[in-house]
């Protein structure tokens, strides 16, 4: 079993930056990636970024791509989402997954485990 815990949201104004911690526990190993999603009120969950464990290979939504960084801690088990120039829009609960196959990087339907997220407010 796996268990994701997510810290680091918090209400910020736009144009303003935050950094998300996902801090893993459990048997994290081998092609293990991990997800970064989000879900707006009234709005379906999108994807966000996520990266791979093993060789740090990373993928973006076009809506963060250039103001978000995913990166990884492998000796801490732990993947930050660096947020920067951060927009009214970008509000929402984060919730980041994780999955044994480094394959659909952006399904979330293909993650087995999650977190139980953060909120992120995005003052204008």
């Amino acid at each position: 079993q796996v268990q994701l815990v997510e810290s680091g949201g918090e209400l910020v104004q736009a144009g303003n930056s935050l950094r998300l911690s996902c801090a893993a526990s459990g048997r994290i190993f081998g092609s293990w990636a991990t997800g970064w999603f989000r879900q707006a009120p009234g709005k379906e969950r999108e994807f966000v970024a996520a990266i791979t464990r093993n060789f740090g290979v990373t993928s973006y939504a076009e809506s963060v791509k250039g103001r978000f960084t995913v990166s990884r801690d492998i000796a801490k088990n732990t993947v930050y989402l660096q947020m920067s120039s951060l927009k009214p829009e970008d509000t929402a609960v984060y919730v980041c997954a994780g999955k044994y196959t480094t394959l659909e990087l952006r399904d979330g339907a293909s993650y087995e485990y999650w977190g139980q997220g953060t909120q992120v407010t995005v003052s204008s």
